[in-house]
């Protein structure tokens, strides 16, 4: 059996048909599988990438957070006095109330107390005592100003809890300041 031209052509393109079906399901297919599963896995590594990069800039934010907060720990504790804050906030009133004419109506020490739980006890390296001090003046505005800029530059911490300035005509020049610090003592 002869075949015809037209036959001939027929099969030629038949068997490239096939050929190319042979290809595209053997090799095409599972390749474009592969590249999109690749694809689906590099941009799962963007954004590890991305949040890693987050995560490198905000641990740098904390590490220079922490070195500032030591740099500033230990600067507070070597103005610390350790046990004698007390006194030497006390010689430091009365040396200010004479160099800045304040006359001191009242002063009320009180320490704080501090309820531990039961049946613990406190092992911090650093403890410490807040004394709350009271204090009712009659002086002019820049010497409280003078006296509160004064307390800043005490080996030990001193805080302002509140500060009440009243004008009266009973004590004029002056005005009568009710001023209330808590002297931290490390024991």
């Amino acid at each position: 059996m002869k075949l015809k031209r037209r036959e001939k052509l027929l099969i030629f393109f038949v068997t490239i048909a096939i050929g190319i079906w042979v290809f595209d399901h053997v090799y095409y297919t599972p390749q474009k599988k592969e590249i999109l599963k690749l694809k689906e896995e590099v941009k799962t590594s963007d954004l590890k990438l991305k949040e890693s990069f987050i995560f490198v800039k905000s641990v740098e934010t904390i590490e220079a957070e922490i070195i500032r907060m030591e740099k500033e720990f230990k600067g507070l504790s070597e103005r610390t006095l350790k046990g004698k804050e007390f006194r030497a906030f006390l010689r430091h009133l009365a040396a200010d109330s004479d160099r800045l004419r304040m006359n001191m109506i009242s002063l009320t020490p009180q320490e704080e107390k501090i309820a531990l739980p039961e049946g613990k006890k406190t092992t911090s390296p650093f403890q410490y005592r807040r004394v709350m001090v009271n204090l009712i003046l009659h002086s002019t505005f820049a010497s409280v100003e003078a006296y509160l800029k004064g307390i800043e530059g005490l080996p030990f911490l001193v805080t302002v809890d509140h500060l009440q300035v009243e004008r009266s005509e009973e004590i004029w020049p002056y005005l009568k300041v009710t001023l209330g610090l808590s002297v931290h003592i490390i024991s």
